[in-house]
């Protein structure tokens, strides 16, 4: 089988690609995140193969963010070209035929041909995960235990508002953030939002992007806000630090899933993945 490398927008001059956007969700507690690691599962491996035993051809995906190790989706967005009569003889069928030989944790969606500029990674808007945890004496229900932590304290959902509400905006939030050689911590924090229905604590985080561990450390350091052992304004004070801050908990994986992925209007995604391309580098 042909292999195809998609690190940059494909043309077509001639070889008739088309790019395919792919819908996924998964259940990611028994994967070991999304990027394809050998001897492990991951969502990239298994999709990848998934792919290939359909349409008979290997496949490069290309995808809006790397999940972590336990960490759910379900609005994860990735990309990939193909030749053209090959989707076209598949597109029809390829979900449900997909169905077929995927495992139950993992699913794709959705599938359809999007712009040459449409880019999974690079010209997305923003990203957005919520974060479920219960502070139930009897924790998690049982039908939710997957995505949702039992959290052992009691905790303060307004002083957790409180934290939220001055974190957002564009900072550098290296304190809140693994970081990875030659990447920028800094990120602009569209929205952080903390919800309670009964037992049930919920933390909605948007942003343009979001760094290494960063949406688990900022529901740890605001976890920390609502049991009492830190005031609200403490995790904005971190935001000065230019290295990862030690004394913020990291959430456990799987309470965290992405939900959603934004993307521009098709005239508009050339000139996003070239801003984005800039910034990163």
């Amino acid at each position: 089988m042909e292999r195809l490398h998609v690190d940059e927008p494909a043309t077509d001059t001639g070889g008739g690609l088309v790019r395919v956007r792919l819908d996924v969700s998964y259940d990611g507690t028994a994967l070991h995140g999304w990027a394809r690691q050998p001897g492990q599962r991951t969502v990239q491996g298994e999709l990848e193969l998934g792919l290939a035993t359909v349409l008979r051809h290997d496949v490069d995906l290309t995808v809006a963010g790397r999940t972590d190790a336990g960490v759910h989706a379900t609005g994860q967005v990735a990309h990939t070209d193909l030749p053209a009569d090959l989707f076209a003889q598949h597109e029809a069928r390829l979900v449900r035929r997909l169905r077929g030989v995927l495992p139950p944790d993992v699913a794709v969606t959705a599938v359809r041909q999007v712009s040459l500029d449409f880019d999974a990674r690079f010209a997305a808007l923003a990203r957005h995960y919520a974060y479920r945890l219960t502070d139930a004496d009897a924790g998690a229900p049982p039908l939710r235990r997957a995505d949702t932590v039992a959290w052992p304290r009691s905790l303060d959902d307004g002083a957790m508002r409180l934290a939220a509400g001055l974190l957002l905006g564009e900072h550098d939030f290296a304190a809140f953030c693994r970081r990875r050689e030659g990447a920028t911590t800094v990120r602009t924090l569209l929205d952080l939002r903390v919800h309670r229905a009964g037992d049930l604590v919920e933390v909605h985080a948007s942003a343009d992007a979001f760094c290494h561990s960063m949406v688990r450390s900022l529901v740890g350091g605001l976890t920390a806000v609502g049991e009492g052992r830190r005031p609200p304004e403490w995790p904005a004070s971190l935001l000065s630090r230019r290295e990862r801050a030690n004394d913020v908990p990291v959430a456990p994986a799987g309470g965290l899933t992405l939900v959603r992925v934004d993307y521009p209007d098709d005239d508009q995604l050339a000139a996003r993945t070239r801003v984005t391309r800039a910034r990163r580098d």
